[in-house]
């Protein structure tokens, strides 16, 4: 059978929260308040280190690299969430379903390898601080923003092609307000072996192994702290990676979460699911900017005086 012949709706019907249908209005006024957080407390963070000279470090860099892919994801999911419990629009076409799926998948993706990217820079700012301008160049940073991105598009590049092959007839109705992977295939009349298959090989060769490797730089870097004759300066140092551990735990918390309910929690009320789902995909963005603002005092001296400079 070819490609083109496969039987697709011409749409999907997205839904907002099963069984929550009467509070769709109730819960649009909160959404308009996470995605102004995420994409103001964003851009204020690019924007404060685009400006400041003090920020032009390797952590800052992945830091605005964090907050890009934090807005494009974020962007990702915008149009069908608000379009859903706003308007009450339901209906996405096909094509449009697939490239909203294959941009929330890489831009997820793509956070965690800027994560992982991040541990590596607190690594080696604490366990070998003497090298670290010289190991960390601009040239460097710019090489693992430009390795995470392009692994996160051609790791996922095969995942709308699977589907498009797919003959979907059971149904046409996803039971998220935005488009994934696991969701369509689900609605699929034929063998998804394959897609099920393809999607383990890319959550173990990626989201597990960055979280692996984000482990062990933490135990090389607790290693190197307790050798630190002085309590004041090993409390510094940590002090110094403690963003960072609070961004990873917003990111892979709720994804471990998700996944659990998913492989184990049979009996949980689908509404659950789902909550837990937009948890995953709308928390990261929001509690990202706030931890950074609020746990790093450069980024606050920095947001502080791009603040004064504008208001003059």
């Amino acid at each position: 059978m070819g490609l083109f012949n496969v039987t697709h709706p011409a749409s999907f019907l997205l839904t907002g929260i099963p069984g929550l249908a009467s509070s769709h209005s109730w819960l649009a006024g909160p959404l308009c308040v996470m995605y102004t957080v995420a994409f103001g407390g964003n851009a204020v963070i690019l924007q404060a280190v685009r400006m400041e000279p003090s920020l032009h470090k390797p952590m800052y860099y992945l830091l605005a690299l964090l907050s890009f892919s934090d807005v494009a994801m974020s962007m990702a999911t915008l149009p069908t969430v608000l379009r859903t419990f706003c308007l009450n629009a339901r209906n996405i076409t096909f094509d449009a379903c697939l490239i909203q799926m294959f941009l929330i998948h890489s831009f997820s993706m793509m956070e965690s390898g800027i994560l992982l990217s991040m541990s590596l820079d607190r690594y080696v700012a604490i366990c070998d601080p003497l090298h670290y301008a010289t190991v960390l160049t601009d040239g460097v940073i710019a090489g693992m923003g430009i390795a995470v991105t392009a692994r996160s598009f051609v790791t996922l590049f095969p995942l709308p092609f699977l589907i498009m092959r797919l003959p979907i007839c059971r149904s046409n109705v996803l039971s998220h307000s935005y488009c994934l992977h696991p969701d369509m295939m689900k609605l699929a009349c034929a063998d998804i072996t394959v897609n099920i298959i393809y999607g383990l090989f890319v959550l173990v060769s990626t989201f597990c192994m960055d979280l692996v490797f984000i482990f062990l730089s933490y135990v090389l870097i607790l290693r190197s702290v307790m050798a630190i004759a002085s309590h004041e300066e090993r409390l510094k140092a940590l002090n110094t990676c403690v963003s960072h551990i609070l961004a990873v735990l917003a990111f892979y918390v709720p994804m471990i979460g998700v996944s659990i309910v998913h492989r184990f929690g049979k009996h949980v009320p689908h509404y659950i699911l789902v909550l837990m789902s937009n948890i995953y995909l709308f928390l990261p963005p929001v509690l990202n900017p706030l931890i950074y603002s609020a746990k790093t005092k450069e980024i606050r001296r920095a947001i502080v005086h791009m603040f004064r400079h504008i208001k003059m």
